[in-house]
């Protein structure tokens, strides 16, 4: 079975790392083109080996087209004469003429439980939803974004302390063993898969920075889940409104909801410093109480917040908003 990977990240590595181990004939790699030292900040691609230094320590050919739909990227699939894709992360959105190329046609690894979390960042948008489980699921690629035939799933609890890098990361892992056992599958013969309940689909958009902006009008649980699901990209961050004083941009990198503690003041007042906290105290949505552990001030290194709170005149009533 002729193989082309399609992947970009560290979510795709161990899937790709698996059909070379496995002695899969992986005939060539397509990732995303190399971006520019500046450019990295922008991609919520974690990096990990790069898909692109693995192909090349297994002498496999890269290809990295700007547009995999253009007539280029179909004449170079078509000379390859695949029979099966296995896209990961990729990047781009395969157009019908390319998704007809191989005799099998494609499978996705994407990181959800599918229907729900269609889209460029399920990782991302199950931890901000304060999801108790995900998974991963592997589906037959058709023209619908993420909406084929799922032919295998694995569940996975959420962790309360998980980053999305985390969650990515581990789920990667998981992907990449499920995805193996649906082609060993697939060599042996036809697969068909479950068709997706559409009732039941949920949109994961892909990540912009002012997804990062924190609303503190949400209870401290959901302002929590949602400072998890920005590691590391884009990292959630907020406004400190100070009396007389320009406000500051700050990220707010570590944070946990106060448990069984509430508080009357409005959202986003930061509470009088207690000396036995080492932890600045904000008031969130509902009565609730978030705990800030790590901060990084505009221009600044990562502090811990209670160190941030030390090193600056604080003033009773001082508050965080959105920016």
């Amino acid at each position: 079975m002729r193989i082309v990977m399609m992947g970009t990240g560290i979510f795709s590595e161990p899937t790709f790392e698996s059909l070379l181990l496995n002695k899969k004939d992986v005939v060539a790699l397509f990732t995303q083109p190399d971006r520019a030292i500046g450019e990295e900040k922008a991609s919520t691609r974690q990096i990990g080996k790069g898909m692109k230094n693995i192909a090349l320590q297994h002498h496999i050919p890269v290809f990295q087209p700007f547009k995999i739909n253009s007539d280029e990227g179909l004449a170079i699939l078509r000379d390859l004469s695949p029979d099966l894709f296995v896209v990961a992360a990729y990047g781009q959105i395969l157009s019908p003429e390319v998704l007809v190329v191989p005799t099998l046609g494609g499978i996705n690894v994407h990181a959800s439980l599918l229907p729900k979390y269609r889209g460029a960042a399920p990782v991302q948008w199950t931890i901000a939803n304060c999801e108790k489980e995900t998974g991963v699921s592997i589906i037959q690629m058709t023209p619908t974004l993420d909406g084929g035939n799922i032919l295998a799933t694995v569940v996975t609890p959420v962790s309360p302390e998980e980053t999305a890098g985390d969650l990515e990361a581990r789920l990667s892992i998981l992907g990449a063993t499920i995805a193996l056992e649906v082609i060993k599958k697939m060599e042996a013969g036809p697969i068909h898969g479950l068709p997706q309940d559409i009732s039941l689909a949920t949109k994961a958009p892909k990540l912009r920075k002012e997804h990062g902006n924190i609303n503190w009008e949400l209870n401290a649980l959901q302002i929590s889940a949602h400072i998890r699901a920005m590691q590391p990209w884009p990292t959630a961050f907020t406004l400190w409104q100070r009396a007389e004083q320009p406000p500051v941009r700050i990220m707010i990198l570590k944070a946990t909801p106060a448990l069984e503690a509430t508080t009357s003041l409005p959202p986003g007042t930061i509470l009088e410093p207690s000396k036995d906290l080492n932890m600045m105290q904000v008031a969130a949505g509902n009565r609730t109480i978030l705990n800030v552990l790590e901060v990084q001030p505009a221009g600044k290194r990562k502090m811990a917040a209670a160190e941030f709170l030390r090193g600056r005149h604080w003033f009773s009533g001082d508050s965080l908003t959105r920016a």
